[in-house]
């Protein structure tokens, strides 16, 4: 056997003869004992001390003041203005899947690949009207031009319940500007009607004719 192909045999049996010890090399350095308080400790002396002063209660009712007014007056959809000339175009709602859509069983019902549109399985069965709800103009021309079971009045900014108590009919709000920005549209009065296998949105400016009497 070589020296070369020796030295791994040789360094194994060193490791396999050393006998295995242990030593205790005492302190090395200072050691100080932990001074800082408990976190969960700070913390519930923290919740006790709002609860003594009245402070907690008081959180509590900004929190609900909050929440309340946040239902009533939802945040307006930021970047929709007022339309200050018709604009019409065709909206296709087509969409093709991605993958293999299977039943429970495995089965699949939809290859990856196919074009579906939505509307042939649920039509737009009423218009969906957007409009601002701070707007006296555009809620007269909403409200006189689609009866309370001929369209969806959505609201972009406004007070929802308090336009419902007021006027006995239901209204929706577009909570962050989903559908707003789905469909396109930057201005209202807008509105989004079925017509066959399309939808055709259309944003239109009040006309004087149309607005509230004074």
């Amino acid at each position: 056997m070589t020296p070369l192909r020796a030295a791994p045999f040789l360094v194994a049996g060193l490791l396999l003869a050393a006998p295995a010890s242990a030593r205790d090399y005492g302190q090395q350095g200072t050691v100080w004992s932990v001074i800082e308080p408990d976190l969960l400790e700070q913390i519930h002396a923290r919740l006790t001390h709002l609860e003594k002063t009245g402070e907690t209660a008081k959180l509590n009712e900004e929190l609900k003041r909050r929440t309340i007014a946040r239902v009533n007056r939802p945040e307006p959809v930021a970047g929709i203005n007022a339309a200050a000339a018709a604009r019409s175009w065709r909206f296709d709602p087509t969409i093709s899947v991605e993958r293999d859509i299977a039943d429970d069983k495995g089965r699949v019902i939809v290859a990856a690949g196919t074009r579906v549109n939505p509307l042939d399985t649920v039509p737009l069965r009423v218009p969906l009207v957007f409009l601002d709800g701070d707007d006296p103009e555009q809620l007269a021309w909403a409200t006189r031009r689609y009866a309370s079971t001929k369209a969806k009045l959505i609201l972009v900014r406004g007070a929802p319940l308090e336009l419902m108590k007021a006027r006995q009919r239901r209204f929706y709000f577009d909570q962050g500007g989903s559908l707003v920005k789905h469909f396109g549209i930057r201005a209202v009065p807008a509105t989004v009607e079925q017509q066959g296998r399309i939808l055709i949105i259309t944003e239109q400016p009040v006309r004087p004719k149309e607005r509230a009497p004074s």
